[in-house]
């Protein structure tokens, strides 16, 4: 049996772009990703904070150090710029594995630049 765990989460994020017209995605700030270790191609969640939103998509790296977070293509459609979201990957482990897993978080000010 295995059983799905939160591996990383990346708490009060804002948009800072929707790109309606490309392909679709989330494109996270690559220290944001890396923080958590989340990697490019993976698979997330985005729980939007303003309007009850939840959608799963997978990311794309941005610029270090900018503070971006873009959604992408139908994605754009589900949150506005200045909405603050939380975005969750998680990782399938073992009951043993599950015992002694440590979710990565970090938690974001209003620039998008790790307060914790």
């Amino acid at each position: 049996m295995l059983i799905y765990m939160c591996k990383s989460k990346i708490a009060h994020g804002h948009i800072t772009e929707a790109e309606l017209f490309y392909e679709g995605s989330i494109t996270i700030d690559e220290d944001l990703l890396q923080a958590v270790n989340i990697f490019p191609g993976e698979r997330v969640e985005v729980l939007n904070i303003n309007n009850g939103n939840r959608f799963t998509t997978y990311t794309i790296a941005g610029k270090a150090k900018a503070g971006q977070i873009c959604l992408n293509g139908p994605a754009a459609r589900l949150g506005l710029v200045g909405d603050q979201i939380i975005i969750l990957s998680y990782a399938l482990l073992d009951p043993e594995e599950a015992r002694t897993f440590s979710t990565k978080i970090i938690h974001l000010d209003e620039n998008n630049k790790i307060k914790y």
